[in-house]
């Protein structure tokens, strides 16, 4: 062969190196600051584990490294509902099923000693097991507006039953002439009287107080305080019945549910659909399907 015609050969084209077709199955250790991941084959076999920082570009990077060992369809992560909420909600968006997986039992950690890229493999084991069935929610729905309002709702009825109670224990230990004075009012009453001392006790000039003074203070200050409470639990059940005419109004047809039922059985049905019965489920329509 000549030169000529072997300087005119053309040269070989290079090959691109192609990505994994297989698929594999990511699991989630997760904690405040960062999450530790692994990636294991469907077979089990552990193909690669890293930690990436719990942020927004930490959770892209996360699920960019996984792909490069496979396909990604599955995913186990822990603690769904607090520390792997984001990378669960940003997993989803992506088109991948997201399962939430239970923390190790304690006794076994401490048996086998704290590992969090032996926790993120289990993560991924328990889906591959089937082991892990709770399908995570993506927390961007309609019955997340309803978690949030009752999370206020509850904590404020809890303050505010603190406060109640400690008026009473106030009153309890407090002058004769002042708790004789305040025995015989129900509680609205005894509210508004308390309230009054902050009131008066706003306007008293600098000087050595007595005990009598700071009771009063004490009860003024806590009456004050649960009628800030009460005012903002009546603003959360607005907007919760609110919600419940806009996303499931035909909650409110059902004899005896009123908004507190029909936002209480919203929130169930949206962690646990196989909770209830498809006569629930029907009544609850299109919002069960948006707000997990």
């Amino acid at each position: 062969m000549s030169r000529s015609t072997m300087s005119s050969t053309p040269p070989a084209p290079k090959t691109r190196r192609r990505r994994p077709a297989g698929e594999v199955v990511l699991g989630v250790d997760t904690h405040r600051d960062a999450q530790v991941a692994a990636v294991l084959s469907v077979m089990g076999t552990v193909l690669a584990t890293d930690e990436f920082p719990a942020t927004a570009a930490g959770y892209c990077d996360l699920l960019k490294w996984a792909r490069k060992s496979g396909a990604v369809r599955r995913a186990g992560v822990e603690e769904t509902g607090s520390y792997g909420a984001s990378s669960s909600r940003y997993l989803l968006a992506q088109g991948i099923d997201v399962f939430d997986v239970n923390r190790m039992d304690r006794a076994d950690r401490r048996r086998r000693g704290k590992s969090d890229p032996l926790d993120a493999q289990n993560a991924a084991r328990a889906v591959l097991s089937g082991r892990a069935r709770a399908r995570a929610k993506a927390g961007d729905g309609p019955v997340q507006i309803a978690r949030m309002y009752e999370i206020t709702k509850v904590s404020a009825v809890k303050a505010r039953t603190q406060a109640i109670n400690q008026i009473k224990s106030v009153l309890i230990t407090a002058d004769p002439a002042l708790r004789e004075e305040l025995a015989a009012l129900g509680n609205a009453e005894l509210f508004r009287a308390c309230a009054r001392f902050a009131d008066v006790s706003s306007r008293e000039e600098d000087g050595e107080e007595s005990v009598l003074q700071a009771t009063r203070i004490t009860l003024g200050l806590l009456a004050h305080r649960i009628g800030q409470l009460s005012e903002q639990v009546r603003d959360v059940d607005v907007r919760l019945a609110r919600f419940v005419k806009c996303h499931a109004p035909q909650l409110l047809d059902v004899v005896g549910v009123g908004p507190d039922t029909a936002v209480a059985l919203l929130i169930t049905v949206g962690d646990k659909p196989e909770r209830l019965d498809s006569e629930a489920s029907t009544l609850i329509g299109a919002v069960t399907r948006d707000g997990h």
